[in-house]
């Protein structure tokens, strides 16, 4: 393993910022600047001075507000006025960089630089020596052999280019795979063998393009190869289909029992400003960011999620959300969704549930997400109400009389119609509650038992203007061995406490047949 703590340095602001539709001005760069540093990054390269009177503009500004311990550098072609003008705009920062670059693979040498091997590194050396004329001895000087993944065939040549560039004041080797058109692998045994020729002469550094979504996974790899410098993008902008995605490699070095130095707990933060003002929406499946990247649908991943929910490590979840800034897991339901979907989000929504309770729902629930796709909270709520709360069943309160009071002891004149049977009887106990459950149990021979009992008020628009009464009661029933809770909505109290005995009685009836 490489020894040494990553260092990212980060090129949003040059190669993501050059393939916008539309390029930030200063002062937006200026937001995405300070974000990057409210992020931790080590080096900001910070643009191409060389373009444009704006781009130096910005590159000026920009390395004059860096912090003291953060590298500014500026990308500058393997010629003199580049590089001067690099020097010209991020001098003033404490810790300034020239980044400087030529491509050196067989076929870019041959058919767009149309140059002698020789006559490249001849000039690469010489912009390296240049640079360091005009930054002194304390500065960083970086190399790029622009291309470096198509260098498979010529790398010998490239080595010994490296070398050379490195005797002449480079202190930074960059290995590009500028086009990224095949395995990782094949890119890793090119960044294996300059580690091992160059060894401690430089800082190795990877850039890795997405063309086949793998940068990733090659950066990652390449760290642990010898790669001390990861250069990467915000959100993995950058031409094409971008550069590597710096929460990705963060989170993979992470996850690997790596130091990572950035302050993790910024990324979802940065990624939606970063998503926001490059006007790039973030896809929902992208990993660690997307709305999608912490989601569970399928019943068996649901289950994992939710039995291992508050863990370091989770079942389904490459993190534990609040890692990067995320709130948790999102559970949604679907035709594909089970029990525990209903139980979460129900629960979470702030209304009591059993597990019980959501196995009967679930049939009644996937049958109208098969219809409507995926189901919103208020579509569950309803469902919830009809059937567990507005129950219809074989029983009906008909009459419920207060009789007398002795001793603390309630007596009152119930009668309960049941599956159309009229059925009359006295209730006696501590309250409303337990005569109904006493009269039940003497006159129907229903072995139920009360576990608990509590009442809430709600006052929500759903549920009228007029705030009601929620009564909730845990019965069982002990012939049966099932747990239900009973639910009932009235503007009195009383009224709430016994219709939710009742529908729970009719929810017993229907949870036995299920059962059955």
């Amino acid at each position: 393993m490489n020894a040494e703590k990553p260092f990212f340095y980060d090129v949003t602001l040059r190669d993501g910022n050059q393939a916008l539709k539309k390029p930030w001005n200063l002062k937006q760069k200026e937001i995405i600047f300070n974000k990057l540093i409210e992020l931790g990054v080590q080096g900001i390269e910070v643009g191409f001075a060389g373009a444009s009177d704006m781009d130096f503009a910005a590159c000026e500004y920009l390395a004059k507000i860096a912090p003291q311990d953060v590298v500014i550098s500026g990308l500058a072609r393997a010629i003199e006025y580049d590089i001067k003008k690099v020097y010209e705009a991020v001098k003033y920062a404490k810790k300034p960089r020239v980044h400087t670059f030529i491509a050196l693979s067989e076929f870019n040498m041959k058919y767009v630089l149309q140059k002698e091997p020789e006559e490249v590194q001849k000039t690469a050396v010489n912009a390296v020596k240049f640079a360091r004329s005009l930054f002194g001895k304390d500065a960083d000087v970086q190399f790029s052999a622009e291309h470096f993944g198509d260098c498979e065939s010529n790398i010998d040549f490239v080595i010994e280019t490296f070398l050379a560039v490195i005797e002449a004041g480079a202190n930074v080797i960059n290995l590009p795979n500028t086009v990224e058109r095949s395995r990782p692998g094949k890119f890793l045994n090119l960044v294996k063998k300059v580690a091992e020729k160059i060894q401690d002469k430089a800082i190795i550094s990877v850039h890795c393009h997405n063309d086949l979504g793998m940068a990733t996974a090659t950066t990652v790899e390449s760290y642990f190869l010898g790669a001390r410098q990861l250069e990467c993008s915000l959100n993995g902008l950058g031409e094409r289909a971008g550069n590597t995605n710096i929460y990705e490699v963060a989170i993979a070095l992470y996850n690997s029992g790596v130091e990572v130095p950035l302050n993790l707990k910024k990324i979802y933060e940065t990624a939606v400003l970063v998503s926001e003002m490059a006007e790039i929406p973030i896809y929902e499946k992208m990993p660690l960011i997307g709305d999608d990247a912490l989601a569970h649908r399928s019943g068996i991943h649901q289950d994992g999620a939710a039995k291992t929910k508050g863990m370091k490590k989770g079942a389904y979840r490459p993190i534990q959300p609040e890692l990067i800034g995320r709130e948790g897991e999102f559970i949604g339901f679907t035709s594909q969704s089970g029990k525990t979907a209903i139980y979460e989000i129900i629960n979470n929504a702030g209304y009591p549930i059993s597990m019980e309770e959501a196995q009967y729902l679930q049939p009644i629930m996937k049958k109208i997400a098969e219809e409507r796709g995926e189901l919103t909270e208020s579509e569950m709520l309803d469902v919830y109400f009809k059937e567990l709360i507005y129950i219809k069943g074989p029983y009906r309160l008909v009459k419920f009389e207060d009789i007398d009071v002795a001793n603390e002891i309630e007596k009152y004149y119930i009668v309960i119609e049941y599956n159309g049977k009229i059925i009359e009887g006295i209730g006696e106990g501590k309250g409303p509650i337990e005569a109904i459950v006493y009269m039940i149990r003497r006159t129907l021979e229903q072995n139920i038992k009360l576990l608990h009992y509590k009442q809430i008020a709600l006052n929500d628009n759903e549920l009228g203007s007029k705030a009601k009464a929620m009564t909730i009661i845990q019965l069982t029933d002990l012939d049966k061995d099932l747990k239900i809770i009973c639910r009932s909505l009235h503007d009195d109290t009383r009224k709430a406490n016994l219709y939710a005995i009742i529908n729970g009685l009719n929810l017993l009836e229907k949870l036995k047949d299920q059962k059955k």
